[in-house]
């Protein structure tokens, strides 16, 4: 609260109290009240009150878009309600637009103008000011770009009151319209999403078996049940029902850039689901158990357990994922996961790592040079649509929120899918 008094010179009453200026430092102001020393108390109340509820922060005239984005994640975006997930997404979507022009220029020159021709940039894609080709981004790159505007450009306007409007709200997304070709003598060519044929499945997990590398079981376990590559990385043994040949998809493991830590959290939906898997998965399975018990003596005091401990900042809680030589000092607080994906010693398999295995695999293996983790889940769901399976199921295994999700990104299926629904009809009209 501001520091005020009141004082008499002549006959009348003034009143003062301190204010930040433009630089943060505190300075002085003065106003005439009135001949009564009570009326003059009143009026530097509620000048004061005023100056409280209105002013801006320090230095609010030179505040850039970027530390405006800085202030929105700190003070707005960590104490939402939002999921670990979508903070972590979001803070690297600022981390991004920071990098821009955009970043740089402050925040009250800042219009709709400015705002849409960024927007736009991202959207088709142009030369960076560094003389980079910058691609178009995908749509849902876009929505979490816009979301993390919209929001942050509220927050300054309310609460922090430094700027009086919010320019985001005239900006549109105008996505990219596609030319086509009318008197194109070719085959039309569906929108895919892409997958792989089971030979090169097969090239691909022969060429980790040759190098005993541990990414391959997260590889199987996504081939033959469509589960994000942090899901995989996140299930437990106890997720498992070897039996009755289900797994739970309850986590997922991330590495939170922000923090510099490797975490587990909700799935994409934030939903617990239900996968079934076939009987060479179960195989699999079973074989990598023992494979992992047997480990468990061999390397002894040197073989790793895995846990997880929680971390609370700013009311938001933080599961951090630790390995440990089995003979360590387990630190209080620190509660043990029996991870599926491990290597080894034990140390439980990252989903970076896996990831940056399928990008090598793709420069050394024939065939693969397109290839990426979540390839995996377009083959799965793409298989299973072309053997008959039912949209709804197919969009339950995958934990979509609606089967149009599922639907509009995998309804090509197959060729010879399409082809065979097509030929349906004879059955029907073929007496005719």
């Amino acid at each position: 609260m501001a520091k005020g008094s009141v004082r008499k010179k002549g006959r009348k009453w003034y009143y003062r109290f301190y204010i930040e200026d433009e630089s943060g430092r505190q300075v002085q102001k003065e106003f005439a009240g009135t001949e009564s020393k009570s009326e003059t108390e009143a009026l530097l109340r509620k000048a004061m009150e005023d100056y409280e509820a209105k002013r801006f922060v320090g230095k609010a005239e030179n505040i850039t878009v970027g530390e405006m984005l800085d202030l929105w994640i700190e003070e707005d975006l960590k104490p939402s309600s939002l999921s670990n997930g979508t903070v972590m997404a979001y803070t690297a979507a600022v981390k991004k637009i920071k990098k821009y022009p955009i970043g740089s220029r402050r925040l009250k020159t800042v219009t709709a103008d400015h705002l849409q021709a960024f927007i736009d940039f991202m959207s088709y894609g142009g030369t960076n000011p560094d003389g980079t080709a910058s691609p178009p981004m995908s749509k849902g790159y876009m929505l979490q770009f816009s979301a993390v505007l919209q929001g942050a450009f509220r927050f300054a306007v309310f609460p922090k009151r430094l700027i009086t409007f919010n320019p985001m709200q005239y900006v549109r997304l105008r996505g990219r319209k596609e030319e086509a070709d009318i008197f194109c003598g070719e085959e039309a060519e569906a929108v895919s999403r892409p997958t792989i044929t089971h030979g090169q499945y097969l090239k691909l997990t022969g060429y980790l078996k040759d190098r005993k590398n541990p990414a391959l079981l997260p590889v199987q376990i996504a081939y033959y049940t469509g589960l994000r590559i942090g899901e995989v990385c996140g299930l437990t043994w106890q997720d498992i029902n070897l039996d009755e040949q289900y797994l739970t998809v309850r986590r997922s493991m991330r590495y939170n850039g922000t923090r510099h830590k490797t975490e587990i959290g909700t799935t994409k939906r934030s939903k617990v689901r239900t996968v079934d898997f076939c009987d060479t998965l179960a195989e699999i399975l079973r074989a990598a158990k023992v494979e992992q018990h047997k480990n468990r003596f061999k390397y002894g005091e040197l073989y790793h357990l895995n846990y997880y401990t929680v971390v609370k900042e700013k009311d938001r809680s933080y599961y951090e994922v630790y390995s440990l030589p089995r003979t360590a000092e387990v630190p209080e607080g620190y509660k043990e996961l029996s991870f599926v994906c491990v290597r080894p010693d034990g140390m439980f398999e990252s989903a970076g790592a896996v990831g940056q295995v399928c990008q090598k695999a793709r420069k050394q293996v024939e065939g693969l040079e397109d290839f990426h983790f979540h390839m995996l889940r377009h083959t799965y769901t793409s298989n299973l649509l072309s053997g008959g399976a039912k949209p709804t199921d197919v969009q339950e295994l995958l934990g979509h929120s609606d089967v149009n999700t599922t639907m509009s990104i995998y309804a090509h299926a197959t060729r010879e899918a399409k082809r065979t629904s097509a030929r349906l009809l004879d059955k029907v009209v073929g007496g005719a």
